[in-house]
């Protein structure tokens, strides 16, 4: 407990009499100076009870005592002890009313009391504080470890936090995302920091901040992010009505180690989870359904007696990095990426999280520039990766149907041709439902087919600039009309034994024969694609 200047003044020992500014003596005194001079002022930091024989203090001059307690107080100075018996035998009236007109609580100290007594009972309660303080975080961290160690532990362990520091807690994953709060009613208001958490994820781990709390509210709110290394493995706000004492800094810090350490260890859990499920999707993918079961033992539930779908990102403009694996080989291990800002980081980060908050078990798989997912149909975990998906920019997907364990190497197929669909025709998401709809047209759209059209008409294309005959046109038109002569001719306005002699002179430069029904489908996806 502080010690102010009420405690000094009722110490039996030092038989104090209180002066002036009686009002005033809840004031904590941070420690006892001792000066004859004048102005004291440059020699003080605030808090301190000055003590004064008065020797230098011209006491019949009222104007220069009123200045001098004047500049006591401006200084910080709680309280001005004056000692009798050496210089005078009794306080100075003019002091007094000096003291009482600025409220400065000045106390008489008997001849009988050195003020060695006076500092000495003030550092010994500075001390004890100390010693108090020292012993409640001791306690405290004692407390947040086993809270750490219990079943529930992060849960537990913000608990705890949220009671010493009689505020809220709440814990993040590396995207930002909440995974943690107390009490049950903070989460709302945490997830109202995102912004903030953004801004100090591209600050180096350990980093912390002060904020304002969300609107609406009166939160001091501190934010900390966790982990050792460049990247924050999350991060730590705790939210409180008032600035945190040096006790409530000592917990939080705690805190911060406990959540550090219980992210390290995990992350070594992590990588191994990372590389067992990378092994289970490439024994699916080969399928070997049995042999995925009986690796994946109790960790992944029935995740692979359920109808599984396959969910495949990556970056809309896809090119392969070097010494990438293929996505039928995927690696597991995750990529560090250094860009947070990266929406396949944060899709990946953000869909673990949803699992692991409705304890779904999941397979997910960062294979280079890509996510894959392998989920039950109806996973809240899927559902929320298909969201972010169709809400990042930047991302194309792909989803294949329900299927057994079994058909996994069908569904990695039907998920890669929905993806290569996606980057086609330039969509967030494509589904294995909606390959088949709409033109096939968008998908020829590439450079390739581009150049083939071009290629296989350039001929017909050269013919009509330099000759009569307008061979592309009738060509076009007699395709159209799936080869009927009397039709073609009467949309282009000519007798059908001139688009005969038309028909004949494209056959004779391509020298293909339009009798082949592989040749007229060549030559009409030709003459669209050139459109």
């Amino acid at each position: 407990m502080p010690l102010t200047l009420a405690s000094l003044a009722h110490h039996s020992a030092l038989k104090l009499t209180v002066l002036a500014g009686d009002d005033r003596l809840d004031a904590e005194v941070r420690w006892v100076h001792t000066s004859e001079l004048d102005d004291p002022a440059p020699y003080l930091e605030g808090g301190e009870l000055l003590l004064t024989t008065g020797l230098k203090l011209d006491v019949e001059d009222s104007g220069f005592l009123r200045a001098y307690v004047r500049r006591l107080a401006a200084a910080g100075v709680v309280g001005l002890g004056f000692g009798i018996g050496v210089g005078h035998d009794k306080v100075p009236p003019a002091l007094v009313e000096a003291a009482a007109e600025a409220r400065l609580p000045l106390l008489e100290v008997p001849r009988a009391t050195p003020f060695i007594a006076i500092s000495k009972a003030v550092s010994a309660s500075v001390a004890a504080d100390q010693y108090q303080a020292v012993t409640a975080g001791f306690e405290a961290q004692r407390e947040l470890t086993r809270a750490a160690l219990a079943p529930d532990g992060t849960g537990a362990l913000l608990s705890r936090l949220a009671a010493h520091l009689d505020g809220w807690a709440a814990l993040y994953d590396a995207s930002g995302a909440v995974l943690a709060a107390a009490p049950d009613w903070a989460g709302r208001r945490a997830a109202r920091l995102a912004g903030e958490i953004d801004r100090l994820r591209d600050t180096p781990a350990p980093a912390s901040a002060a904020v304002a709390g969300p609107a609406g509210t009166e939160d001091r709110v501190e934010l900390q992010s966790l982990g050792t290394g460049r990247r924050p493995r999350g991060f730590l706000a705790v939210g409180t009505e008032e600035r945190l004492d040096t006790n409530a800094r000592y917990v939080v810090n705690a805190a911060v180690a406990l959540l550090t350490l219980s992210l390290e260890q995990s992350r070594t859990l992590q990588d191994a989870q990372d590389r067992l499920a990378a092994a289970l999707l490439r024994m699916l993918l080969a399928g070997e359904p049995e042999h995925a079961r009986s690796v994946a033992g109790r960790l992944y539930g029935t995740l692979l007696d359920r109808s599984l779908r396959l969910f495949i990102a990556e970056s809309a403009t896809p090119g392969p990095a070097p010494g990438a694996a293929s996505a039928a080989e995927p690696r597991g291990v995750p990529v560090p990426v250094p860009d947070f800002a990266d929406p396949l980081v944060l899709l990946g980060e953000r869909t673990e999280a949803a699992a692991a908050r409705c304890g779904e078990p999941l397979i997910a798989v960062r294979d280079g520039a890509r996510l894959l997912v392998l989920a039950a149909e109806d996973a809240t975990a899927l559902a929320t990766a298909i969201d972010l998906a169709e809400a990042a920019t930047g991302l194309s997907a792909g989803l294949s149907a329900a299927v057994p364990a079994a058909e996994i190497p069908e569904a990695h197929r039907q998920a890669e041709s929905a993806l290569a669909v996606a980057h086609r025709r330039g969509l967030a998401l494509v589904e294995h439902g909606e390959v088949g709809a709409g033109s096939v047209m968008p998908l020829l759209a590439d450079d390739a087919v581009r150049a083939f059209a071009e290629g296989l008409l350039r001929p017909l294309r050269e013919h009509d600039s330099t000759s009569r005959g307008d061979l592309v046109a009738s060509l076009a038109a007699w395709l159209s009309h799936h080869g009927q002569w009397d039709a073609a001719a009467a949309d282009l306005g000519v007798h059908r034994h001139t688009l005969r002699y038309r028909m004949r002179r494209v056959e004779e430069i391509l020298g293909r024969s339009l009798d082949e029904p592989d040749v007229r489908m060549e030559l009409w996806l030709a003459l669209k694609v050139g459109a």
